[in-house]
């Protein structure tokens, strides 16, 4: 018998429908919808939650805080940055500060369902991990910001509570600490200081803290609005000379006070973007003048 859910993404497909430029929208967190193009909304509400399978699956219209709440229930977390909704965090696909320690965002989905730009239901991975062949669809769908099709429902990976977490800072070398410190959650550093978040036993964290004289703080730094995307091996070069910025140590995400500087694209690389764009949307009309996320 078929979920309220299961009805919701029919109805989500029959919106989105074959013809005519149209955008998807959410809560605004991560950007809003095409102006001045028809605008659908994925289905809300959380379907299931399997604890012992560590396994949810809920609409891509589901605001994170609602998935946050329920799954805290069952002592459990997501890995998908806070705010807005579960099918906008994935589509956008930036991984929140835990990255290092939680891996990125885009290993958190299992299967999705999403609407083509035919308005078919398309159901890509599964709610196992396994080898698979062919076009890896979630991994596909995750940063592509609704240009290859509309997320609909996902069912997703979710992880343990951590049973403490603590910020710290320092004014020791991050790299010196990454190293040194049992797989530190996140490290960031703004090339005068360093803050690290720990999680995990409270007295393992106390033990780390001593030993690496790390001053407990209440949370990590105010981010810069632009976010660039380089080597982890480049985060050495930055320079406080060029603005203040804050660069995620073993990722390679810097969040900077400047846009990213306008690169030379691999030509493979933007082919190949191409040619996917025009096989999953040959007519252009799933969120129209769309890039790729930064």
């Amino acid at each position: 018998m078929s979920s309220g859910l299961d009805a919701g993404v029919d109805a989500f497909a029959d919106e989105v429908g074959s013809e005519g430029p149209v955008t998807i929208g959410g809560l605004g967190t991560r950007g809003g919808s095409v102006a001045g193009v028809r605008t659908v909304a994925a289905p809300p509400g959380i379907d299931w939650i399997e604890p012992a399978e560590m396994t949810m699956r809920c609409g891509a219209g589901t605001p994170v805080a609602e998935v946050e709440a329920a799954l805290a229930e069952h002592g459990q977390c997501v890995a998908v940055p806070a705010g807005g909704t579960i099918g906008g965090a994935l589509a956008v696909g930036h991984s929140g500060l835990r990255r290092l320690g939680w891996g990125p965002v885009r290993d958190t989905l299992l299967q999705v369902r999403y609407v083509s730009a035919r308005g078919d239901v398309v159901k890509g991975g599964g709610p196992t991990v396994k080898n698979v062949s062919g076009f890896d669809m979630c991994r596909l769908l995750v940063g592509s910001r609704g240009t290859l099709g509309f997320l609909a429902d996902v069912i997703l990976r979710t992880r343990p509570q951590p049973v403490d977490e603590r910020w710290f800072t320092s004014t020791g070398d991050p790299w010196e600490l990454l190293a040194g410190l049992f797989r530190p959650t996140s490290v960031l550093w703004d090339g005068t200081t360093t803050w690290v978040l720990l999680d995990g036993h409270p007295d393992d964290i106390s033990t780390q803290a001593a030993q690496f004289s790390l001053a407990a703080t209440d949370g990590p730094p105010e981010l810069p609005v632009h976010r660039w995307s380089l080597p982890p091996s480049a985060l050495a070069d930055l320079s406080r000379d060029d603005g203040p910025f804050v660069a995620e140590i073993g990722v390679g995400v810097v969040h900077h006070h400047r846009p990213a500087d306008a690169r030379n694209p691999d030509p493979v690389v933007v082919d190949l973007s191409r040619r996917l764009k025009e096989a999953f949307d040959p007519g252009g009309r799933l969120n129209p003048g769309i890039g790729p996320a930064p």
